[in-house]
């Protein structure tokens, strides 16, 4: 059984609508706090960039959500992606039975 979102929001986008936008945080603020370039952020913002590990502990402390689900998000984002780009139609599958 696949467990999967069709349209995952990179977790730049999600850090603009849920947390930028409606507290009118700016970057550069978010940026300072995170201990990071603003170039930095503004790339994860914009969605130029992925988060990584280092990142995802980074805004965990600073946003409050685990780091764990800002790897998840990433992880969800980029298969989603991967899966629209492959094509596995040639592919077939080893019986183990």
């Amino acid at each position: 059984m696949e467990y999967q979102q069709h349209n995952p929001p990179h977790p730049g986008e999600f850090i603009r609508t849920v947390y930028l936008e409606p507290l009118k945080l700016s970057a550069n603020e978010v940026s300072k706090k995170l201990g990071v370039h603003s170039s930095t952020f503004g790339r994860l913002v914009s969605e130029k960039s992925d988060v990584s590990a280092e990142m995802a502990i980074k805004l965990e402390a600073v946003l409050g959500r685990s780091a764990e689900s800002w790897l998840l998000m990433q992880d969800q984002y980029d298969l989603a992606n991967i899966r629209r780009a492959v094509d596995v139609s040639g592919l077939t599958a080893i019986n183990f039975h």
